[in-house]
């Protein structure tokens, strides 16, 4: 059995077995701005679902205005739009609960995009991919949870519209977080050795 150093990508584990994305970015090769990055993206998460929902609000009081829709705390029954309507409102006060949806935006990402640069992808699509189906996760799960306590068509109209909500707004932070950690450059830089 061989021995290995600390200064291996996976301590105690064998080189062969790793990964191509590991064994390409060699031992000492460090990512830079990957937590700075990560930070900044979920507090752009918060605040974008924030805007998002308070668009929606708006458009939801013109069409109040000129259409006739209902507002929704005048609905005699629950139903579809209650939930979009449910979603929108629920997304303009994500701010306040910014204590909760920054760290989990921030662990969500960490688990996906923030570990990509490395593993050695590069390419963009991943991190936008990824960074969106987690807003489309965590947003619409938590305004259809709470959708479902009206009704079940409640539930899944401020499913939708939650999972719509934060799958943009996981995109704008997918390219905030490319924008700052910029892993095409790190991970294809030259090593420049000055002695």
């Amino acid at each position: 059995m061989t021995e290995f150093g600390p200064d291996d990508a996976v301590a105690g584990t064998d080189p062969s077995a790793l990964p191509a994305d590991y064994r390409a970015l060699g031992p000492d090769r460090k990512i830079h701005r990957v937590k700075l990055g990560l930070f900044l993206a979920s507090l752009a998460a918060c605040f974008g679902v924030t805007l998002i929902g308070l668009v929606l609000t708006f458009v939801f009081g013109l069409l109040e205005g000129v259409v006739g829709v209902t507002p929704m705390f005048d609905r005699p029954n629950d139903g579809f739009v209650m939930g979009i309507q449910m979603a929108a409102m629920m997304a303009l006060f994500n701010f306040i609960l910014f204590f909760v949806t920054v760290p989990a935006a921030w662990l969500a990402m960490g688990l996906s995009i923030g570990r990509f640069p490395h593993q050695g992808i590069s390419a963009r699509a991943p991190y936008l991919r990824w960074s969106s189906i987690w807003g489309a996760l965590l947003v619409g799960g938590t305004t259809g949870g709470f959708g479902v306590t009206a009704s079940l068509l409640t539930g899944l109209g401020a499913a939708l519209t939650g999972a719509c909500i934060g799958a943009l707004a996981g995109l704008l932070c997918g390219l905030l977080f490319l924008a700052i950690v910029k892993p095409a450059e790190q991970l294809h830089k030259a090593d420049i050795s000055v002695f």
